[in-house]
């Protein structure tokens, strides 16, 4: 567990310094890309006609939802409020991707949308690290940024298969 003595101090408001607040926002960006994850994956698992891809995506619903609370103790180690949901762009995401699911192959649509979802994860994180965080916090997100790719790849190379077998050609 982080203790605000970890972390450099700044100008103070309201009880949490100004560095701190900078990594709040960061860590809320990064809650509401988990949240977005734990309920694209959850909506995929339900999307998905075959087994084994409903068994992956609900096992990354849940990844993403331990995300989520790891994200949460951090911002709330660091005297903030942290954030409980998703965006808006991740509600539509979801959206069209039931329009899609329901217009052709649902797996190979399931795959897609997650795969664009996880590119957009991918990103939110790239960003986060590039910025300057506390060591401890820095290794949090940097690990959930491996998984985030790990994903994007197992779900592309699962697309690339499925698209295989249905002799449709993979981006």
């Amino acid at each position: 567990m982080l203790g605000l003595t970890d972390i450099p101090a700044g100008p103070s408001v309201e009880g949490i310094n100004m560095h701190s607040q900078d990594t709040v926002k960061l860590l809320n960006e990064l809650i509401q890309t988990s949240e977005d994850g734990k309920k694209g994956f959850t909506e995929a698992s339900q999307e998905a006609k075959k087994a084994d891809l409903k068994s992956l995506f609900k096992q990354r619903a849940a990844d993403c939802g331990t995300a989520v609370l790891e994200l949460q103790t951090l911002v709330h180690s660091l005297g903030g409020t942290a954030s409980d949901g998703g965006t808006v762009s991740g509600a539509m995401h979801r959206g069209w991707a039931k329009v899609k699911t329901a217009m052709g192959d649902a797996d190979i649509a399931v795959l897609e949308s997650v795969e664009r979802a996880e590119d957009k994860a991918k990103a939110a994180y790239q960003k986060a690290l590039t910025g300057t965080l506390p060591q401890q916090i820095r290794l949090v997100v940097q690990r959930q940024h491996d998984n985030a790719v790990r994903n994007h790849d197992i779900v592309r190379n699962l697309r690339d298969s499925y698209k295989s077998i249905k002799g449709i050609h993979a981006d």
